[in-house]
């Protein structure tokens, strides 16, 4: 499969095909070695995976642990197994501001169910977070 970056992104392709004689599609997605490229303008990843894959794992650990360890146990598992998960790849990739902001509140969402907090107003959490060590290492990007 084919997928094209840059400013003529949009240009429609013409097919082709391989030797064989099969045709090879032009996609909007493509995943390579488990980073998920988009078509764009510039050289875009998708960070949909990635948060996915994070609340799955995140979901786990809750499941298995939940409101037995104690809340830093559970915030070290998940820093340790999970976070890998959401920041896989992302050295390849050139975040905006928005992207960041975007994986900060994935890992703000897991405090936010362990402390059983609804409240909008994340000061809380983000306190709860600074205490515990548990930030996004890209974060102060």
């Amino acid at each position: 499969m084919y997928l094209r970056v840059g400013p003529r992104c949009d240009a429609t392709c013409a097919v082709i095909t391989s030797s064989t004689g099969r045709s090879l599609p032009w996609v909007e997605e493509v995943r390579y070695l488990g980073v998920h490229f988009v078509k764009s303008r510039s050289l875009k990843c998708s960070l949909d995976e990635a948060k996915s894959g994070f609340f799955r794992a995140t979901n786990a650990i809750f499941g298995k642990v939940g409101r037995v360890a104690s809340e830093e146990v559970v915030l070290e598992l998940v820093k340790c197994k999970c976070l890998p998960i959401l920041l896989y790849g992302l050295e390849c990739c050139p975040l905006n501001k928005s992207d960041v902001k975007s994986l900060d509140f994935a890992v703000t969402r897991f405090p936010m169910k362990l402390f059983k907090s609804v409240n909008l107003d994340l000061g809380l959490i983000n306190e709860c977070r600074f205490c515990f060590n548990f930030s996004l290492p890209i974060a102060n990007c």
